[in-house]
């Protein structure tokens, strides 16, 4: 009895998906790194570390970038420099910023908000992905930048 519901709701998920546009396909146990390609795009010197990308199947995913040893410590021209040094990133991977689905920005201090979103605005295209935006606490950014990004792309 309990097949034969497992087997029906299977099905009706499957068929509600597939009207959607949606395909429901069991995930590979294969562990993530057999498949990924590490990309060294200048997140860390070593690679061993944590890559600056990972590209997985068409998914790319960008780790934090910060302007590091390159701040001015000016919010606009930090977030320019960091917006534009992901994008090389995007670009290696074969991807690019039209085609960011996820953005996460860390800022040293809430009150950059409104002067990070003046430079952020637009440099993803005409559709931006969705966003969330952390000021963080004790400590601040490693790396002594005023700002980190991440991304979550596809090719």
């Amino acid at each position: 009895m309990n097949s034969t519901r497992r087997s029906v709701i299977a099905r009706l998920f499957s068929t509600i998906a597939g009207l959607a546009g949606y395909s429901l396909v069991a995930q590979s146990q294969t562990p993530l790194k057999n498949d990924a390609q590490l990309l060294s795009t200048g997140a860390s010197p070593d690679v061993t570390l944590y890559p600056g990308s990972i590209r997985y199947g068409n998914m790319v995913f960008v780790s934090g970038t910060g302007a590091d040893a390159e701040s001015v410590f000016e919010i606009k021209a930090d977030t320019d420099f960091v917006l534009t040094k992901m994008e090389k990133r995007l670009l290696a991977a074969g991807s690019s910023m039209e085609k960011v689905l996820k953005v996460t920005v860390f800022l040293s201090d809430l009150a950059d908000f409104e002067g990070m979103n003046e430079v952020y605005k637009g440099r993803f295209g005409k559709n931006p992905p969705v966003r969330s935006t952390v000021a963080v606490a004790k400590g601040g950014i490693p790396g002594k930048s005023i700002i980190e990004i991440e991304c979550i792309g596809y090719v």
